[in-house]
């Protein structure tokens, strides 16, 4: 199925189930669902997040309550700045520097509570959370149609941050687990495991993930918006 009518289903059942929960419409970005928090809990019974003590993270509302978690387990959290667009591309939420962690975790909050820092300093990835809009259960994902959480995969996975040790992971409602055959891309990112309120799926996935940025799908006007993209090409 095509990705951007695949999206336009889901987020139109969401809606018309009474799934979706703030903020709406569930259109056009990472939907929040009944069953988050629950799914969050369940999320943590995951030995892979057990052991991860750095964490890549989407800032999206439904992951938010992960996000939280990790921050009370003692994680260090990293997510992206919006579309990658500063030097220092990252915010590094250390939960023994913040002083308001619930605040930090969140997209409005950031910004003013956790230091920005560049893509050198975030280290070694052991779990990356991405937020989705459609998956499968052997770990094709569909995200909203912008591309950044490939993209911020793709740099770290340039400089060595993720590698075949880094465990990728997505929250979902049950509604967003589709049966149907989705087209994955050389620079899509595969996932490890789909958790839902409900169970936890090991993909098992056959798909490989990318080792780098895939520059034929980057055009120059996208590259000379994105510092790190310069960066690492002239490297």
């Amino acid at each position: 199925m095509d990705k951007q009518a695949l999206r336009e289903r889901v987020w139109d059942d969401l809606e018309a189930s009474g799934t979706a929960r703030f903020p709406f419409p569930p259109h056009g970005r990472i939907p929040n669902f009944a069953g988050a928090d629950a799914a969050a809990d369940r999320l943590g019974d995951l030995d892979a997040w057990r052991a991860a003590e750095t964490l890549k993270a989407n800032p999206d509302a439904p992951q938010l309550p992960a996000r939280r978690a990790a921050l009370d387990a003692g994680k260090t959290v990293f997510m992206a700045v919006p579309r990658l667009r500063d030097e220092r591309c990252f915010y590094r939420l250390d939960p023994a520097e913040l002083a308001d962690p619930d605040a930090a975790a969140t997209v409005s909050g950031v910004d003013d509570h956790a230091d920005q820092v560049g893509p050198d300093a975030v280290g070694h990835v052991d779990l990356v959370l991405v937020g989705s809009v459609a998956v499968t259960e052997d770990g094709a994902r569909v995200g909203k149609g912008e591309g950044y959480s490939d993209l911020e995969f793709a740099v770290l996975s340039e400089l060595g941050f993720v590698d075949d040790a880094t465990t990728v992971v997505t929250t979902v409602h049950e509604r967003q687990v589709v049966d149907d055959a989705v087209p994955v891309d050389d620079h899509d990112v595969p996932l490890d495991f789909v958790v839902t309120p409900e169970r936890t799926t090991h993909t098992d996935t056959p798909y490989d993930r990318p080792t780098g940025v895939d520059w034929k799908a980057l055009s120059e006007e996208r590259i000379a918006e994105i510092p790190v993209l310069e960066r690492l090409r002239v490297e």
